[in-house]
C-alpha cells in the first residue's frame, strides 16, 4: 500500500510539473503533446550537450544594483558605447544604421514573465558597443533578489504597478540622465505601461521612444492559449488556489517538473515559438530560462495579469515614436492585443511577424532588431541622412 501511495504522490507531482510548465510558458493547462519517438536517455544527453555548448545568454555587461521601494535588490547590467568612435566599416553598424552613428541615448530592456535579461540576447549582441543599453532582471527573476513584499507572513502578490516602480528605480541608478528608449516584452511591456502611467513627467522630459513586443494592455482573461474556451474558463476558476497550494510545496513541484522534463520541453516550445525549424539551442535556451523560475514566484506573479489594464493610459504616449510588434501565432499575448495597442496609438508602427510565437525576439531576432533600429532612427537617437548623405530622396 505504501508503494502505491508513493506512486500516486509522484504521479501528482508529475502532473503538477506539467501544469507549471504550461504556466511558466505563459499558458494555462491541458495541452496534448505528441508522443516522442527518440529515447529518453538520448534526449537527456542532448539537453546536457546543449546546456554545455549553447552560445546564448552569455553576454555580460557592467553590473549594478538598484533598490526597489520595498527594499528588493534589482540587478542590472550596462553595455556602454565603445570608447572610440565606431568604425564606419563595422558590419553591425552598417547593417543597422548605414554609416550613421547613434547619438547618446540609453535603451532600457525589460523582460517577460519567467524569463530574465538574457531573453534579449540577439538584440543585445546587435547593439553592443553601438548604443548604450541597460538590461535588468525583474524582481524574483534572474539575478535580482526575491521580492521583499512577496515574503513573510504579510506577503502580497506582485502588481504591475510595483514593476513600474521597479523600472523607475533601475532608471534612476543606471540611466539617471539623457534620453531614454524603453523596450518591453510581454510582462516587460506591461512594466513600461505602468512606468508611463506613474511617471508622466519623466516620460515627457526624457523618454524619446517606446517598443512593445508581444505584450498586452489588458483583457488577458479573454486569452484562450489555443485551448477550448470552456476548459480554459474552468482552469481559470481553480488556478489561483492551485498555484497557492503548489507554491507551498516548492520542493515537491520542482522534483515533479524535473521528472516531466520531456513534456515540459514540448510545452515550452509550443507556447514560445511558432516556427517548426527553431534552432534546438535556442529552444533549450528558452527552456532553461523558464524552468529556472521557482513555482512560488510563478504563483506570486500570476494574479497580476488578470488585473492588468493600462489601455486608458496608453494615449499619453501618442506623441512618442512607438513600435508595437508581435508574432502572428503568439498564443500567450495574441497579436490582436498588439493591434489593440496600435489602435490607441495611431502613430505607432505596427509589425506582425509571420510565423512568430511569443518569444519572437529569439525566434526571429533580425526582424525584431531591425525594427528596433528603425525606432531609434525615428526617435532621433540615430540622425536621419541629410540631402548630401545616403538617401537622396530626403531634402
Amino acid at each position: 500500500m505504501g508503494e502505491s501511495s508513493s506512486g500516486g504522490v509522484w504521479r501528482r507531482a508529475g502532473f503538477a510539473g506539467a501544469a507549471i510548465g504550461v504556466l511558466a510558458a505563459g499558458a494555462a493547462a491541458g495541452v496534448a503533446v505528441e508522443r516522442l519517438t527518440v529515447g529518453r536517455s538520448v534526449r537527456q544527453k542532448a539537453r546536457l550537450a546543449l546546456d554545455a555548448t549553447g552560445p546564448y545568454g552569455g553576454l555580460r555587461g557592467t553590473p549594478g544594483r538598484a533598490l526597489a521601494d520595498d527594499g528588493t535588490v534589482l540587478r542590472y547590467e550596462v553595455d556602454e558605447v565603445d570608447g572610440a568612435d565606431p568604425d564606419a566599416s563595422d558590419v553591425r553598424l552598417r547593417r543597422l544604421f548605414g554609416h550613421r552613428r547613434p547619438a547618446p541615448v540609453t535603451v532600457v530592456f525589460s523582460h517577460g514573465y519567467c524569463l530574465n535579461q538574457d531573453s534579449w540576447h540577439f538584440q543585445r549582441a546587435a547593439l553592443r558597443g553601438l548604443v548604450r543599453t541597460v538590461h535588468w532582471d525583474q524582481r524574483s527573476h534572474g539575478r535580482s533578489g526575491r521580492g521583499v513584499s512577496q515574503a513573510g507572513p504579510d506577503a502580497v502578490p506582485v502588481s504591475i504597478e510595483q514593476l513600474g516602480r521597479d523600472l523607475r528605480a533601475v532608471v534612476d541608478v543606471a540611466a539617471p540622465e539623457g534620453p531614454l528608449v524603453l523596450v518591453g516584452h510581454s510582462m516587460g511591456g506591461m512594466t513600461v505601461m505602468a512606468f508611463a502611467e506613474q511617471y508622466p513627467e519623466l516620460m515627457r522630459d526624457r523618454v524619446v521612444g517606446v517598443a512593445f513586443v508581444g505584450t498586452s494592455a489588458g483583457k488577458l482573461n479573454e486569452v484562450t492559449y489555443g485551448l477550448p474556451v470552456m476548459g480554459v474558463n474552468a482552469v481559470r476558476r481553480v488556478l489561483p488556489g492551485v498555484l497557492r497550494a503548489l507554491g507551498a510545496q516548492t520542493e515537491l513541484v520542482e522534483r515533479g517538473r524535473r521528472a516531466t522534463a520531456d513534456l515540459f520541453a514540448g510545452l515550452v516550445k509550443k507556447y514560445s515559438f511558432a516556427s517548426k525549424d527553431v534552432d534546438p539551442a535556442v529552444a533549450r535556451f528558452a527552456e532553461r530560462m523558464i524552468e529556472s523560475t521557482p513555482i512560488d514566484v510563478v504563483a506570486a506573479f500570476y494574479p497580476a495579469f488578470a488585473e492588468h489594464d493600462k489601455s486608458a493610459s496608453l494615449p499619453a504616449l501618442r506623441d512618442l515614436p512607438v513600435l508595437a510588434l508581435a508574432g502572428d501565432h503568439d498564443l500567450i499575448t495574441p497579436s490582436s492585443h498588439t493591434e489593440a495597442i496600435a489602435a490607441l496609438l495611431p502613430g505607432a508602427e505596427l509589425v506582425i511577424v509571420p510565423d512568430g510565437g511569443h518569444l519572437v525576439m529569439l525566434e526571429h531576432p533580425e526582424a525584431v532588431t531591425d525594427r528596433l533600429a528603425d525606432l531609434l532612427v525615428r526617435a532621433g537617437a540615430v540622425p536621419e541622412p541629410t540631402a548630401a548623405g545616403t538617401d537622396p530622396g530626403k531634402s
